[in-house]
């Protein structure tokens, strides 16, 4: 995950927000969408960056599988530091 990918996801939300209170939409619909444009409005942004800097914001790194491996490094440190004791 780049940092730009969170910040887009973000970009996407608040826009999606603001577009739904502007709009005081009601309903599904009415929030389907403001969720549409919000994203819409987010992507463009991305795609906008990307032909700007001829990079992409998306990579193929999960932060989800990051952040198992993390805690895979931090539970072994942590056994290592304070390994557990039998009971007698």
């Amino acid at each position: 995950m780049t940092d730009w990918e969170p910040i887009f996801n973000m970009l996407g939300e608040k826009a999606t927000t603001d577009i739904t209170r502007t709009r005081d939409a009601q309903g599904f619909e009415e929030n389907k969408q403001a969720a549409k444009r919000g994203g819409q409005i987010a992507h463009h942004a991305r795609k906008e960056l990307e032909q700007e800097t001829g990079k992409s914001v998306i990579s193929k790194d999960n932060f989800l599988n990051l952040t198992e491996q993390k805690k895979l490094e931090n539970k072994k440190k942590d056994d290592k530091d304070f390994p557990r004791q039998e009971n007698a």
